[in-house]
């Protein structure tokens, strides 16, 4: 078993879903930004070139991953955090501000993200905390360093700021869940944000009322079970602030344009030609699309440079307007079958760290993906959230590729671990 070679070891179904994904993203970034008038040349200057050049630096990035030992991500995994923390500490002196963010640093012609590269390191870092046999998160003090873990990058990438990035390791708490965290923080979480939207839509106190109304049928269902009416108070109280805070948060503490894309989500009076341009048109591009799409290279919305963005964040829409619905199914379904593939893989591996680290990557994943489509089709709020393996940019396209074949790697080796 031990002398087993890594192409028998490696798992093929992930290698291939992740080069469908990567090559079919290239296309689409061709599409988008190849300009209308140019003859067949190859220009590394656009972003289709530059894109190329990033996918053939991620070729021996995968290679290097592949052929070194697994061990070391796991030795090393408090290092890796380390020199995260650092990059993104260093943003704050040597940064660069695009945007209103200062989340990139510039070398030249190219831009590096760190937030994207951190994101492995803290899930390596979580992995290597929760895999101690020692480590209990149905205790509190086990808890706090795992929010720690998570918490502290959070906080640095916040002072950005960028909510969107900080949202993706937030995610991250349906790993610790499924190691054990007490079910009530998802609870309080999932009651935080409904308190949030609802208080946007209809007036405190109407919602107040409407609150306690609930407690109390829900106390009187389960008194038998739950005889302590002092919890039930104070959790109404909590609630009941968080609600009344929420129009003072909205009002004082988001800025402009983060106001502006909650009112497009619940659907408030926008300006189609300012805040609500992007997501309108956007949906403009999906839905001309029909079932079979234009055809590739013959979107009218994506070569007439209406959707914003259209590169990056707003990739899929070029998908939807030359593949169709059809088309949208398609990368759906591959990214549904990578998201599963990896869960699988994750719950056969021999040790709880590499298990840990999979859930991790695969919580990730899915949570760009999901963000990224909910926000165009009018489920999410618009957020600078990449799509793995689709969108343009380098730091987005190699952290991705870390983070999936450093667990490919450690699946490979379990035949090592028997």
């Amino acid at each position: 078993m031990k002398n087993q070679s890594l192409s028998n070891s490696i798992d093929w179904v992930t290698l291939l879903i992740y080069g469908i994904l990567v090559i079919f993203g290239w296309m689409t970034i061709y599409s988008v930004t190849v300009p209308i008038d140019q003859e067949y040349t190859f220009d590394f200057s656009q972003h289709y070139g530059r894109q190329m050049l990033f996918i053939l630096i991620a070729i021996p990035i995968i290679f290097t991953i592949l052929f070194i030992d697994s061990k070391l991500f796991e030795r090393f995994s408090l290092v890796f955090y380390g020199l995260g923390i650092a990059l993104l500490m260093g943003l704050f002196v040597f940064g660069v501000t695009k945007k209103g963010q200062t989340n990139w640093y510039q070398f030249g012609g190219f831009g590096f993200q760190p937030s994207e590269f951190v994101k492995t390191a803290v899930a390596l870092l979580l992995a290597k905390y929760l895999s101690d046999a020692q480590v209990n998160l149905s205790k509190t003090k086990f808890q706090y360093i795992a929010f720690a873990i998570i918490g502290f990058p959070v906080f640095l990438i916040l002072l950005q700021p960028d909510a969107g990035s900080a949202m993706i390791f937030l995610s991250l708490i349906f790993v610790l869940y499924r190691e054990g965290l007490p079910s009530w923080y998802l609870w309080s979480a999932a009651i935080a944000i409904i308190t949030f939207i609802l208080a946007l839509l209809i007036k405190p106190a109407f919602l107040i009322g409407f609150i306690l109304l609930f407690m109390i049928i829900h106390y009187g269902l389960n008194r038998k079970i739950t005889r302590n009416p002092v919890v039930y108070l104070l959790i109404f109280i909590s609630i009941s602030i968080f609600a009344f805070s929420v129009s003072y948060m909205f009002d004082n503490v988001l800025e402009p344009h983060q106001k502006d894309r909650i009112n497009v989500l619940l659907g408030k009076e926008v300006n189609m030609k300012k805040e609500g341009y992007n997501l309108n048109q956007s949906m403009i591009a999906i839905g001309s699309g029909g079932f079979f799409g234009k055809g590739y290279l013959e979107g009218t919305q994506t070569k007439g440079g209406f959707v914003p963005e259209q590169h990056t964040d707003y990739i899929f829409t070029t998908v939807g307007e030359e593949w169709g619905f059809f088309g949208n199914i398609i990368v759906i379904g591959l990214f549904v079958g990578l998201f599963l593939r990896i869960l699988y893989l994750a719950e056969r591996q021999k040790t709880k760290f590499s298990r840990i680290y999979g859930y991790c990557v695969a919580t990730y994943l899915f949570t760009h993906f999901f963000v990224n489509i909910a926000m165009l089709i009018r489920l999410f709020p618009t957020v600078g959230v990449p799509l793995p393996f689709f969108s343009y940019g380098g730091s987005s396209l190699w952290a991705f590729t870390i983070m999936l074949f450093i667990f490919i790697k450690l699946d490979a080796n379990k035949v090592n671990e028997w």
